[in-house]
């Protein structure tokens, strides 16, 4: 389906159509149709920062490719520009490349201009393209010793390779060091960090997380001026883009927003039911009693305390006392003793 003029559409993520043979340009103003609407050219151009020009060659380019189409209207001046579904778009860009490539470039050829190869590509003011993944992370590694307020993020994927974890473990303790305010959308658990095997304790500040079952695109914005994308949301190893241009900011600023808006925060742990005498118990050893001690407490034997904390340690899932403290501790089930116990002091 394609959008109207002023809806905002959020779905699949969008394939690269450079990697498919059109110009970045081309490709940014093909996601704008298909992510907000209908547009005129002179509106788009205004949206997007870009020259009347380089806007109307890019629908040129789009129109020659099928991916895009000037609308019929009763005047000329009301016209406005539609993209042509993704779904449609992208195989059959995939499958016959060639023949609207061939088509453009004569266009382009025959009117005195030379369309640009994809080797040596122009993206113009305020566009850096990062060739590889390795470019990338050592650009985000640049861009997060300036980074001063805020750094989002959208993560579709539902793993990550240990090789940007480990390159991201050290970033994100410097930003949230330094104070910074870092926001992820993601589709993995909330419980479940991905930055835990290499490192990061639960103990350490965190990014403010919330989960969607689908994000619509991978992107990292630095301080709301910079924006960083795949070029093929497909394949993360055919590098990134770079954009600097304030009105595209804005916009993919928006789209995290909107995201933010709708994605679920982190549920608070709810404590596990404790009974009467497994909260005394947990109580107690909490402050610091051994088993007998405690059993005297409570008036039950050694034998009951080890059977209680045997079944607790099977209702949260864990091996050991030690990872039992631990997750009760995390769910609130017991408050660490602020002062020491009468047990302690003698």
């Amino acid at each position: 389906m394609v959008p109207e003029a002023g809806t905002v559409v959020v779905g699949a993520a969008v394939p690269s159509l450079v990697s498919c043979g059109l110009s970045p340009d081309a490709d940014l103003v093909y996601r704008t149709l298909v992510t907000f609407g209908a547009e005129c050219a002179a509106q788009l151009a205004r949206a997007l920062g870009l020259p009347r020009q380089r806007v109307l060659d890019a629908l040129d380019e789009l129109s020659a490719w099928d991916a895009a189409y000037l609308a019929p209207a009763a005047r000329p001046d009301t016209a406005v520009w539609r993209a042509h579904p993704p779904d449609t778009v992208v195989p059959a860009l995939r499958h016959s490349a060639a023949r609207p490539r061939a088509r453009h470039d004569a266009a382009r050829m025959s009117a005195g201009s030379t369309a640009p190869e994809l080797a040596s590509l122009t993206l113009g003011d305020g566009l850096r393209h990062l060739p590889t993944r390795e470019a990338a992370r050592s650009r985000m590694a640049e861009l997060v010793t300036m980074t001063r307020g805020e750094h989002l993020a959208m993560n579709p994927e539902p793993a990550f390779e240990q090789q940007a974890t480990q390159a991201a473990a050290p970033l994100d303790r410097v930003l949230l060091g330094r104070g910074v305010r870092m926001r992820v959308l993601g589709v993995h658990p909330a419980d479940l960090d991905p930055l835990a095997p290499h490192g990061r304790r639960p103990s350490e500040k965190m990014p403010d997380y919330r989960r969607m079952p689908v994000v619509p695109m991978k992107l990292i914005v630095v301080d709301r001026t910079v924006a960083l994308f795949p070029v093929d949301p497909g394949d993360f190893g055919r590098g990134y883009l770079e954009v600097a241009q304030q009105p595209v900011v804005d916009a993919l600023v928006s789209l995290f927003e909107r995201n933010w808006d709708v994605a679920s925060p982190p549920a608070k742990p709810v404590p596990p039911p404790l009974s009467a005498r497994e909260r005394a118990l947990v109580a107690l050893l909490a402050a610091g009693h051994t088993d007998e001690t405690a059993a005297r407490q409570i008036r039950v034997t050694s034998r009951t305390v080890t059977n209680t904390l045997r079944a607790l340690m099977d209702r949260l899932g864990v091996q050991n006392r030690f990872q039992l403290g631990l997750a009760l501790g995390a769910l609130y089930a017991v408050t660490p003793p602020l002062t020491p116990s009468a047990h302690e002091e003698s």
